[in-house]
């Protein structure tokens, strides 16, 4: 499984860029929002390979957030990678994270091949999709973990994050911590 690719673009057009890596030639399906922000001919994508019965895709991301916010639309029964993409091609991260915090479906319906059934659905499976905006990712992951290690133990959002207010570590450290305190609550 790809995950990451590094090479010198050959060909570019808006959605879909030629990256020659070491002499083969890969096709990278790419949002509107990575094309405008692809400056230098050589370039480091995050990546999702999509295989099929009948085609190897690869679907390329300058932002990391970008790929979270694609394979967790990809995951959502009738959305395929198509409209994942226009998704991605139409909101940024924290635009679409905002979106679905407003539950906005008016805003969802505009981009291609979301009709009000798919938006609606978007809406109800992505509640609690959020976008890591912090510089140290790996601290926010362990958070993220650590809450979604709490939910599946039956405990409300609401008091997981009060118990783990403040609280640092790994997340065997922030589960244990959260523990003890909704004890107490």
């Amino acid at each position: 499984m790809l995950v990451g690719i590094e090479g010198i673009i050959e060909k570019k057009e808006p959605t879909n860029i030629h990256l020659n890596v070491n002499g083969l030639i890969y096709e990278v399906n790419i949002s509107l929002n990575s094309s405008n922000s692809i400056q230098d001919k050589r370039i480091k994508l995050q990546v999702t390979q999509i295989i099929r019965e009948d085609a190897n895709l690869l679907f390329g991301f300058i932002e990391l957030n970008e790929k979270k916010m694609f394979d967790t639309l990809i995951k959502i029964n009738g959305v395929g990678p198509k409209v994942a993409m226009a998704v991605c091609s139409t909101f940024s991260p924290a635009t679409f994270s905002q979106v679905i915090a407003d539950k906005d479906v008016a805003l969802l319906k505009r981009v291609p091949g979301i009709g009000p059934k798919s938006a609606s659905r978007i809406l109800v499976e992505l509640a609690d999709f959020i976008v890591d905006t912090t510089e140290n990712s790996t601290i926010n992951s362990a958070m993220s973990d650590a809450i979604l290690a709490l939910e599946s133990l039956g405990f409300k959002k609401e008091h997981i994050k009060k118990a783990l207010a403040g609280a640092t570590g790994d997340v065997s450290a922030l589960v244990k911590h959260g523990l003890k305190k909704m004890q107490r609550l």
